[in-house]
């Protein structure tokens, strides 16, 4: 693998979910490319981390503990007419996750459960595109699986 632009990455969106945590499973579903996206924010689990000062011998132990898939945060143009974004406004009002696909350039794709909390529109100034600011929280299933990773397929 080399190293890669985000230029081309497209973030993906779908009410259905599938039925196992799997590549295979998530490629299955039908995904509405979200439009205008300026900025796909970042995601990726994170550990807490858990501590121990056993008294006799003063250092703090670490340990790893409970893990979380975190936020991603997006920025987009608005477009009232782009599929995705009607998706994105609609799964706000839901409490139920939605399945999301980011697909890199050279075609990896991460997978992932997530339930949209937010949608909020910006106004800055006259020399601005009227844009959103939209926020996923990861979830995991209850076996703990959180991103699925594809990897790119194999070069001819």
């Amino acid at each position: 693998m080399t190293v890669q632009t985000v230029a081309g990455t497209s973030l993906r969106i779908s009410d259905k979910t599938p039925i196992a945590f799997t590549v295979a499973a998530y490629a299955e579903l039908d995904y509405e490319e979200i439009g205008e996206v300026t900025d796909g924010g970042s995601h990726g689990r994170t550990y807490a981390e858990v501590t121990h000062q056993p008294i006799n011998s003063r250092g703090t132990q670490k340990f790893k503990g409970s893990f979380n898939e975190g936020t991603k945060t997006l920025q987009l143009a608005i477009d009232d007419d782009d599929l995705g974004q009607l998706v994105l406004k609609e799964a706000l009002h839901s409490d139920k996750d939605y399945s999301f696909a980011v697909v890199y350039q050279d075609g990896a794709t991460d997978y992932f459960q997530a339930k949209v909390l937010s949608f909020e529109k910006a106004t800055a100034g006259v020399d601005s595109i009227r844009s959103a600011t939209v926020n996923l929280s990861l979830t995991t299933s209850k076996a703990g699986i959180g991103i699925v990773e594809a990897p790119a397929p194999a070069a001819p």
